[in-house]
């Protein structure tokens, strides 16, 4: 229950901070890389696509995976191609299908978590890699007013926030569903949903 207590604290602690997030470059909230690193690490809190996949991400991971020495590789590939996608982003270059990319993580995801589906750890790291890219590039193209310093900061605080939720869906996977598969399979089918959701209104 510790952990569980730990994890409902962290949205809870970026909250102060979200009123900022989606802020524009005029906004106030981009004067140096520490007011941008703050905005950055509760970005991926603001949107409820990029929560649950990043949650989804750590939980799946955490079911599937036999312990810790795997169960850390398809969060940090999710976060380094995160980055990547983002610095992509930034530099301005037009990423073709966002939107509907991110929607169909959501739903992906979703359906591992609710299926408790295994996959080497090489495959499960790709396909968490691709989604990334694509949730990546939406929040650079969002926070790409930064420069300097201030980009630099972005970048981090992205990556912390990301890595923030990744661990909590691993901690969740590992306390809560393990030990009681109906979580899991609720939460993978709402997660499913909502992507099927979203896809719906981009259609």
């Amino acid at each position: 229950m510790k952990k569980l207590k730990l994890i409902a604290l962290v949205p809870a602690c970026a909250a102060p901070l979200c009123a900022l997030a989606h802020m524009g470059s005029d906004g106030g909230g981009h004067h140096g890389w520490l007011d941008a690193l703050g905005q950055a690490f509760v970005h991926p809190f603001t949107g409820a696509d990029h929560l649950a996949a990043m949650l989804a991400v750590g939980a799946w991971s955490a079911l599937t995976m036999p312990g810790l020495r795997t169960a850390w590789r398809a969060p940090a590939a999710f976060v380094a191609l995160l980055l990547a996608g983002a610095l992509a982003g930034f530099s301005g270059i037009w990423v073709p299908g966002v939107e509907p990319m991110i929607a169909a993580s959501v739903l992906v995801l979703g359906l591992l978590v609710l299926i408790q589906q295994r996959m080497p750890w090489g495959a499960a790291a790709g396909l968490a890699g691709v989604f990334a890219f694509f949730h990546g590039a939406a929040h650079g193209f969002e926070l790409a007013g930064d420069t300097g310093m201030a980009a630099i900061g972005a970048l981090l605080g992205m990556g912390l926030g990301s890595a923030t939720l990744h661990l909590s869906g691993m901690v969740l996977g590992h306390a809560l569903m393990q030990r009681h598969r109906w979580i899991a399979k609720l939460g993978g089918a709402a997660t499913a949903a909502l992507g099927a959701f979203m896809l719906t209104r981009l259609a």
